[in-house]
């Protein structure tokens, strides 16, 4: 009993992890995101990611998107998730469509990590791709910071 209820506690504090993921909201309507920046006047943050494939990303969420100062920062954008997972079973094959679109005009090299921003009539006003082994988020904040200021 006392295992089952450990195990209840353990899965409880791991959904609640998961929420926490949830509170950014990424929308995945690239559409949808233009208007809500034209109404709000704030750029649209695009971020291309292999979710089940590439490490940089996996890390680079959990280094920086997944962090409290990105949640103060993202306050300040719109943002869209495109990702390009291997597995068929985590997008449904429309959304991989409008993923593949989105990356042949924002993320023509095919970098991933790669994030873009853009204003809402879909221009592109900069972009950071790439995370590196050592971790540091610095110059992804740097970005952030300047894509605001010239905004």
């Amino acid at each position: 009993m006392k295992k089952l209820l450990f195990l209840a506690v353990l899965f409880i504090g791991f959904s609640a992890l998961a929420q926490e993921e949830v509170k950014l909201n990424w929308l995945t309507d690239f559409d949808k995101a233009k208007k809500i920046s034209k109404k709000t006047n704030k750029p649209i943050l695009i971020y291309f990611t292999g979710s089940d494939w590439c490490p940089p990303c996996k890390m680079l969420k959990k280094d920086f998107f997944y962090t409290e100062r990105f949640k103060e920062e993202a306050k300040n954008f719109v943002l869209v998730m495109a990702d390009m997972p291997r597995r068929i079973d985590i997008i449904t094959e429309e959304q991989r469509k409008k993923n593949i679109k989105l990356a042949s005009k924002y993320n023509k090299k095919g970098s991933y990590p790669n994030i873009v921003a853009v204003d809402y009539k879909g221009k592109e006003i900069n972009n950071i791709s790439a995370y590196n082994m050592m971790r540091d988020t610095s110059r992804h904040y740097k970005f952030l910071e300047n894509i605001l200021e010239n905004y």
